[in-house]
């Protein structure tokens, strides 16, 4: 029997490539975004249902799993994908980008595992798999807002696999590292205010180098086929890393320290 896969933020990048794999391997896909009116290749391919989901939005999220569940029968692994990253001085941004940013990437990706866990326990099983990164173990200058949500993901991810733990769930966590998507373009959200001059010669020195941050950036397949593992495996591991950066972080920082991790931002941004 084909097992179902519900994708958010199916649109682009990870979560579009995601849905290809699944797909080529033979799953049910619900790909849902927030215009799918827009998709020209998810909706040509067969047992895809390409369909409404904004995680701002509570009754397209409601609409999205049932339809799921009425296409195909169950669903059987959550990915929460959907996000965007905020970055530049927190005194730069307004309240309502603030807020968005913690409800699209937070608060959406809760709504969305609420509203799907009570199929979960109907059927007594389900993963949810959330996309963090390797943002949500360490941080870079200027990312308190996106890096705040990621480490919020961590956190949730980590309790309520105990939860779910209770009908036979799983949760797991897959954290990329830098991916070569559309995270820095329409997926990235840069604020500041020049007249903030304190912070000017950090927001230049910052800028300067993110090319360089990105110009090795694996590609959005190596998420992918990790999601999969982690959908597949039966493991009970929480955590699975995507991309050769994010292991040589997480080694730096479990082995040499959040202080030599500060040390080493500060060299290579030269600040």
């Amino acid at each position: 029997m084909r097992k179902t896969i519900l994708i958010t933020g199916a649109s682009s990048g990870i979560g579009k490539e995601t849905a290809k794999f699944f797909q080529a391997k033979g799953w049910n896909v619900i790909a849902t975004m927030r215009s799918p009116e827009k998709e020209m290749e998810l909706n040509q391919l067969s047992n895809v249902l390409v369909t409404r989901l904004d995680v701002l939005d509570l009754d397209s999220i409601g609409n999205a799993i049932q339809s799921g569940i009425q296409s195909f029968g169950s669903i059987d692994i959550l990915l929460n994908n959907a996000g965007y990253g905020a970055y530049g001085p927190l005194e730069s941004f307004p309240r309502e980008k603030i807020l968005r940013q913690f409800n699209t990437n937070v608060i959406g990706l809760l709504d969305v595992t609420r509203a799907i866990l009570p199929h979960f326990r109907k059927n007594r099983d389900g993963i949810v798999i959330n996309v963090s990164s390797m943002g949500g173990k360490m941080t870079f200058p200027l990312g308190s807002l996106y890096h705040g949500t990621k480490f919020a993901v961590e956190g949730i991810s980590e309790s309520l696999r105990y939860e779910v733990e209770q009908f036979g769930g799983k949760v797991k966590i897959v954290e990329p590292g830098a991916i070569a998507t559309d995270f820095a373009g329409r997926s990235f959200d840069f604020n500041n205010n020049e007249n903030l001059t304190e912070y000017q010669n950090i927001v230049n020195k910052i800028i300067s180098v993110f090319p360089k941050m990105v110009e090795n950036a694996s590609p959005a397949s190596v998420v992918t086929k990790v999601i999969y593992e982690a959908a597949t495996d039966g493991k009970n591991k929480l955590r699975y890393m995507a991309g050769k950066d994010a292991k040589l972080y997480d080694f730096l920082n479990k082995w040499l320290g959040y202080n030599f991790i500060v040390s080493m931002n500060k060299k290579f941004f030269k600040l």
